[in-house]
């Protein structure tokens, strides 16, 4: 039965927005927000109003009719860890998200926000589909050197595992028989391990972790970073370079590759530099995640906007190339991904997982010991 689902998905750098009538895409917008402007929020929460007349615009300029809507389906936040699948908002869920328990910095939060909003007005279910905090980690990744500090699954999963669920299907590949590297790489970059269906391990895409990105600083040294904070610069300044004022943005105060790419054709050798770098982390990043299948790799995927930059890909094909076969997959797929499981739910073939909060386990049936499965999926 074709259904009328509408998709909201905030990302670091835009809001992205989607009709669907059945399997067909009616509708599709992406509006970039200015790096400067989503920096003048005190929080995300704050976004919420400034995204919402987005919304509101692209409907009234596109004539689309919401009323009787099938769905909402909204980018999930960060919440307390949860197994991958699709939820139906409830109370719980909500309270989570707007108080942002996982205390991370991202605007996924307001994709279920921005989706009851427009429930109250149109009506429909309101869902969403592998969050942010979707956790799968095996015991070994969450290993920190400060006792009582777990390293903490944050990253792209829908797209992740959307663009894995596509490359399977195209190649006849058991996802859930195969070891992956999947790597997001937009304004947020996540470079994940998928060990047999579960994503293993990568870094804490929202919390600084992993290469630097067009706005997040990505690893560095703590004392580099005490020291940064002993030079006069606030808590709250620093979470905000941590995540949202790094990276590109620290540099060039854009968040855009097209005005990097700009500044090293017009000959700025700071900005080639910082390019160069941009790639070679990337890379690092990769190989530093093969470990985890001890060097048997059977493929790796990149995907996000950034891949459309030919010379990026490049350089990981050379730096990278020989840990396994590399797959290009341009843009997203993350509404299609949320369309489709949600459209499951609504004919009845699956179920919608239940968000409890605290207690919500991220694996109640398997367990993953050692970086593998101790338990057939």
């Amino acid at each position: 039965m074709p259904y009328q689902i509408f998709v909201i998905n905030p990302g670091s750098t835009s809001t992205k927005l989607s009709l669907f009538n059945g399997d067909e895409k009616t509708f599709d917008t992406s509006v970039t927000h200015d790096a400067q402007v989503l920096l003048s929020f005190d929080n995300i929460n704050d976004q919420l109003p400034y995204r919402m007349k987005v919304i509101e615009e692209f409907i009234k300029e596109n004539n689309i009719d919401l009323r009787g809507v099938d769905a909402i389906v909204g980018r999930g936040g960060c919440v307390y860890p949860m197994e991958a699948g699709v939820y139906e908002v409830n109370d719980n869920l909500m309270r989570d998200t707007i108080a942002n328990v996982a205390g991370i910095i991202h605007p996924s939060s307001l994709g279920i926000q921005l989706g009851a909003q427009l429930q109250k007005k149109y009506g429909g279910r309101l869902f969403t589909v592998n969050p942010v905090c979707v956790d799968e980690y095996c015991d070994e990744a969450r290993v920190t050197g400060i006792a009582g500090i777990k390293r903490r699954s944050v990253s792209h999963a829908l797209n992740l595992k959307g663009t894995i669920r596509r490359h399977c299907d195209t190649y006849g590949i058991d996802y859930y028989n195969s070891n992956i590297i999947a790597c997001h790489i937009d304004g947020g970059i996540a470079i994940t391990a998928h060990k047999n269906g579960y994503m293993i391990d990568g870094n804490n895409a929202a919390g600084g972790d992993g290469p630097f990105t067009p706005t997040r600083t990505g690893s560095i040294a703590v004392l580099d970073l005490l020291d940064y904070l002993e030079a006069g610069h606030t808590i709250a300044e620093t979470r905000k370079m941590c995540a949202g004022a790094g990276g590109f943005v620290s540099y060039f105060g854009s968040s855009s590759g097209e005005h990097v790419k700009e500044l090293i054709a017009n000959g700025d050798k700071e900005a080639e530099k910082v390019w160069n770098g941009f790639c070679y982390n990337l890379a690092k990043g990769i190989g530093a995640l093969s470990a985890a299948f001890e060097g048997r790799v059977d493929a790796i995927l990149l995907t996000g906007r950034y891949v459309r930059f030919d010379d990026m890909v490049e350089s990981i094909r050379r730096r990278c190339g020989w840990i396994a076969p590399i797959y290009v997959y341009p843009g997203e797929v993350e509404h299609e991904e949320m369309m489709e499981a949600v459209a499951r739910v609504l004919d009845g073939i699956d179920e919608p997982k239940y968000y409890q909060g605290r207690d919500n386990s991220p694996r109640t049936t398997e367990s993953i010991d050692s970086c593998g499965i101790t338990k057939e999926r």
